[in-house]
């Protein structure tokens, strides 16, 4: 068990539990580490179930029996089978206690557990204490500072909360671009006036999230350059200069064209008519927004000129109340005022709607005049185009005889032009196609090429990229390895363990051939004990049979036979009596070592401390009952 108990401290050790140098075996473990270690162990396998348990008993014995219980019911839902409970925290037994700490060993993950083969250090302890901790505060849903209660202080910070403000940052490094010299005026400011990253933004509570957005967004973009020089600039056989450089004078054509784009329907409109006036008004109303049109100096028409004028003409006559009138007159006017512009109002708007209508039928009867009117057009052109080629033909009608043979002459010498064109292209033409159909071929011949150098090069990236990714990991270990190397005390050498494990091999081999060979022997003499038996009950047959004949006709038989099955009724109960020892000397060992378990399992201290709990229980109900009276 020495061996056991050492693989499963370091086991421990690895998941972060302060196991001391002076415990060598899980006998030595108090009722605080096994509750400890239980936790640790707990929060690896399930990080949800083991955010919620403290990792140190409380104070009071109450308490202590709630977390025990919650405990034991949390190593149940991971899947223990064994008998447990509260009173294994509590009062433990050895082989309990080991037989749980080796379940959980078990079911730790594989990379903690490929890790624990080798001995960490103190930086990957801590690294892992840091994960261990950032996983269980993530788990743990966050609540206001109003609604926490003292459960909640070691998993939820008290301190102030500030919003996530960002604001930006100016690095060197980020105006830094690949392939450019910087300025000396740029190096100069950065040196001597730009001040640290600390102290640009304007509240301290935004550096920390101004810095996360910084970073955030540089790898973000690195990491899509990457990708987009993996996927695109491969594919594009360029260099990554003149790949970038043609991506920026795309975007800038992109963004030509779409000013050009945006700008041509506003020139449209500035010669359109009616429709220009209808998107200016839109224009105007966007950017007046929820302002009064009193502030917007427009120049109107009549009727609106007209209505502010009988607007405010109904205005001075009752907005001026009298000395010599009374309240209630006042009111009464003033309610008859209210329900003249209610009704004015109400009219103005159906005016409006009125107008807006109006508006929008004109608009669009001026997209179809507009229309009509550019169709229009394209007919007059096709007319003018016929009316010149009539015009011309009916200039040459007068002398149509000399037209009609300078038209043949015509006619004939392009006729002869073509054929020779022809005959002439037919002489270039084959030379070209053969030229073209090599260069076809050998285009092809590279495409194929190129595809399969592409794809070796991008296996070649992917196996570039893992294998650093594994030098980065094996270069760690390394350094690992060497710094808990350079800890280890020199005068131990490997010998010796190799030794200490080749003597328990050993040991089990012995072990093993014992067993192997006491189960032999068992089973050669349950082979025999069956022969034997069975020879009896055969002979005894047989001598039974014999005797029984000669017994009918002699006396003296008759007495040898009641002899005879005397001395097999006395055998049996011999050979049952022997059985009977076995068994009862199968039994005795059973409880002696049943009694050798019971005083290895601390019983008399256990009943102690049981007592001494319920004492301290006893003590807290009567303070709690002697504050209920006072209360």
């Amino acid at each position: 068990m020495e061996e056991v108990d050492n693989i499963l401290i370091h086991a421990l050790k690895e998941v972060g539990t302060e196991v001391n140098e002076d415990t060598s075996s899980v006998k030595q473990f108090s009722s605080e580490l096994i509750v400890e270690a239980v936790v640790r162990c707990i929060r690896v396998i399930e990080p949800c179930l083991g955010s919620a348990l403290p990792t140190s008993l409380p104070p009071g014995m109450s308490a202590r029996f709630r977390v025990c219980t919650s405990l034991a019911q949390a190593c149940q839902d991971i899947g223990y089978k064994g008998e447990i409970g509260y009173q294994s925290f509590l009062y433990s037994t050895e082989p309990e206690i080991r037989s749980l700490l080796m379940f959980l060993v078990e079911k730790l993950p594989r990379e903690s557990a490929e890790a624990s083969d080798q001995p960490p250090g103190k930086s990957v302890v801590l690294q892992r204490a840091i994960a261990a901790a950032i996983k269980a505060q993530l788990v743990v849903p966050w609540l206001p500072p109003s609604c926490r209660l003292p459960l909640h202080s070691e998993t939820q910070s008290p301190g102030a909360l500030h919003r996530f403000h960002v604001q930006p940052l100016s690095l060197p490094h980020c105006t830094e671009e690949a392939g450019k010299k910087q300025l000396k005026e740029v190096k100069d400011y950065h040196r001597d006036i730009l001040p640290p990253v600390t102290a640009q933004p304007s509240h301290h509570a935004s550096l920390v999230t101004s810095i996360l957005e910084q970073h955030t967004a540089e790898l973000s973009a690195s990491q899509e350059g990457y990708n987009e020089w993996n996927s695109q600039g491969l594919l594009s056989r360029l260099k990554p200069q003149e790949y970038r450089s043609r991506k920026l004078t795309r975007l800038r054509k992109r963004i030509e064209e779409q000013m050009r784009s945006a700008a041509l329907p506003s020139l449209e409109s500035a010669f359109g008519g009616p429709r220009a006036t209808s998107d200016l008004s839109e224009v105007l109303q966007a950017f007046r927004g929820s302002a009064p049109s009193d502030h917007i100096l427009t120049k109107g028409s009549n009727f609106t000129h007209t209505q502010k004028f009988t607007f405010t003409q109904t205005l001075p006559s009752s907005s001026i109340p009298s000395s010599h009138q009374s309240e209630s007159d006042i009111q009464h006017c003033q309610q008859e005022e209210q329900v003249s512009l209610q009704l004015h109002f109400q009219h103005l708007c159906s005016d409006v709607d009125q107008l807006a209508a109006d508006m929008k039928h004109m608009t669009v009867t001026n997209a179809q005049v507009l229309d009509e009117f550019k169709q229009r057009e394209l007919k007059n052109s096709e007319k003018e185009d016929k009316l010149q080629v009539k015009k011309k033909t009916i200039n040459l009608l007068p002398d149509s005889d000399n037209n009609l043979l300078k038209l043949q002459t015509l006619v004939e010498a392009s006729a002869k032009r073509v054929v020779n064109l022809a005959s002439q292209w037919e002489k270039r033409r084959t030379p070209l196609i053969n030229e073209h159909r090599r260069l076809k071929e050998i285009c092809s011949k590279q495409d194929l090429e190129s595809s399969k150098k592409l794809s070796e090069i991008t296996s070649l990236h992917d196996k570039i990229r893992v294998s650093t990714e594994e030098a980065k990991k094996k270069e760690e270990i390394h350094k690992q390895l060497v710094t808990e190397l350079e800890n280890l005390p020199q005068d131990v050498s490997r010998s010796a363990y190799t030794q200490r494990i080749l003597e328990i091999v050993s040991n089990i081999k012995k072990q093993k051939e014992e067993i192997t060979k006491i189960l032999s022997d068992t089973k050669e003499l349950q082979k025999e004990i069956n022969s034997l038996t069975g020879k009896l009950d055969r002979t005894f047959a047989v001598t039974d049979e014999l005797v029984f004949k000669d017994a009918k006709k002699d006396e003296s038989v008759r007495k040898s036979y009641k002899y005879l099955a005397a001395l097999h009724e006395n055998c049996y109960q011999l050979i049952q009596t022997i059985e009977y020892t076995g068994t009862i000397l199968r039994e005795i060992r059973d409880l002696e070592e049943q009694i050798e378990t019971e005083n290895g399992s601390k019983t008399v201290a256990n009943l102690e401390r049981i007592l001494n709990d319920y004492k301290a229980i006893r003590q807290e109900n009567s303070a709690l009952a002697a504050k209920v009276r006072e209360g």
